[in-house]
């Protein structure tokens, strides 16, 4: 098997900042600037993407807004501020070390196992007869999600900064294992919030987390309110622990970080695309719950204007009924854990309770730059219910023998809407973004209409 090795950089963005109050913001889509998207050069398959990348020395040292459009920035605390600060500084010098890019790299070789397959449904794609359907296989990682890209990754840069601790939240609990992995791999100890009713949905998890020596924090609720508790925890403890993201959420720079580590996997299926059929997909199909894995296969592709980008959130029980995860759908604008983004709230600008078959799913908010290129019109944003996604799940267990998380699932589910719309032969690529083992009750208690 080929090695690959995988470099990261990132690049600086000044974008306008929006002034707002509490949850709920009433600023207006002209807040945006027209030159934003010449900004980004997004549409612009030929930019120089190593150039556009490249970040100066000086740059290193300055703190940027972390804004795109309107949405992001750092709505928090002044304490927290220097923190996120020097965070960042780290951020971009370790970007530009070699020793950091090798250290990760091998990681993500050996370790992590990448590069991940680029596989070709060839039953999946006889169901749907005229168009030929791909999957990329993030739940053949470690661990079995995409998260441990990013995990290994921050964790890298924890150690580098001296803290021997890590904090983290989790949904469904496949960040909590990929941070707990990393912090084992690595001699970190590793505290993980998680929501009781997450807990009570995902026991497995919980005991993975515990066997691999993380400590497992219960919080009243679910995963914003794991979040919640450990941003908080965070802020108690600053310069003693690391608080290791794994959503493209929160304060900058945390989004543009958990994108940018996730980020391989686009740019290893570009490559694959292009060593398959010469070419790139028509569509990249993704499920929306904050944003990370989206984020991670739509980012090498958002400068290709021939390339269809989906991201499929959850309607739950359907969208007019409120039980839902639909933030791009059915949000409004608004400021939660530290940054500006869509988010599901009610009319007094309170978070509501998202709902959705795969817990991974069931946060208010999303990813600001997910916000940002909804706003622009680069990404098409649909969702499946909760019955779709498990009826997704049992088809390709049935014709492709893959057990995709349910998370992943609304992707696929998104196919039979799909399809019927595209032209014979067009390939679609579906990220996987993790197995479904984890999801095994759920789908045999969920009632088969």
């Amino acid at each position: 098997m080929e090695t690959h090795h995988f470099h990261f950089k990132t690049r600086r963005h000044n974008y306008p900042q929006v002034v707002c109050a509490n949850h709920r913001v009433t600023t207006s889509k002209s807040n945006v600037n027209p030159s934003v998207l010449r900004l980004h050069n997004y549409g612009n398959p030929t930019a120089d993407l190593a150039k556009e990348r490249a970040v100066s020395a000086d740059e290193t040292k300055r703190p940027s807004t972390g804004k795109f459009g309107r949405f992001g920035g750092k709505f928090v605390p002044e304490t927290l501020i220097s923190c996120l600060e020097q965070l960042e500084v780290v951020f971009h010098q370790v970007l530009q070390d070699p020793e950091f890019q090798e250290e990760l790299s091998t990681a993500l070789n050996d370790y992590v196992g990448r590069e991940t397959p680029l596989y070709y449904a060839e039953r999946l794609t006889a169901h749907y007869k005229a168009q030929n359907i791909y999957i990329k296989r993030e739940d053949l990682a470690h661990l079995g999600a995409h998260k441990m890209n990013n995990a290994l990754a921050q964790a890298i840069i924890a150690k580098r900064m001296g803290l021997t601790a890590v904090i983290a939240a989790t949904g469904a609990g496949q960040h909590g294992i990929a941070t707990a992995a990393a912090c084992a791999k690595f001699g970190l100890s590793c505290t993980i919030f998680m929501g009781t009713a997450d807990m009570e949905k995902q026991p497995s998890s919980v005991d993975l987390m515990n066997l691999l020596g993380a400590k497992v924090r219960p919080t009243a609720g679910s995963f914003k309110d794991a979040t919640s508790d450990s941003i908080r925890d965070w802020t108690e403890k600053l310069g003693e622990v690391y608080y290791l993201a794994g959503t493209a959420v929160g304060p900058h720079p945390c989004p543009t970080m958990v994108r940018e580590f996730q980020s391989v996997i686009g740019r290893e299926t570009r490559r694959q695309a292009a060593e398959k059929w010469g070419g790139t997909p028509d569509a990249v199909v993704a499920c929306v719950g904050s944003g990370s894995n989206a984020l991670g296969i739509f980012h090498e592709f958002v400068r290709d204007p021939t390339v269809r980008l989906i991201g499929v959130e959850a309607a739950g029980f359907g969208l007019n009924t409120g039980k839902h995860a639909a933030t791009l759908a059915a949000g409004e604008v608004g400021v939660y854990h530290g940054a500006m983004s869509y988010l599901l709230q009610d009319e007094e600008g309170q978070i509501t309770c998202p709902h959705s078959v795969g817990v991974g799913m069931e946060y208010p908010g999303v990813a600001p730059e997910l916000s940002f290129l909804k706003e622009t019109g680069r990404m098409e944003f649909y969702s499946a219910s909760d019955e779709e996604a498990v009826e997704a799940y049992r088809r390709v267990a049935r014709l492709e023998g893959i057990l995709p998380a349910l998370e992943a699932s609304h992707a696929f589910a998104y196919l039979e809407k799909l399809c019927p719309t595209m032209p014979d032969g067009a390939k679609i690529i579906i990220s996987c973004s993790g197995r479904g083992e984890k999801d095994t009750e759920t789908v045999f208690n969920y009632p088969i209409s």
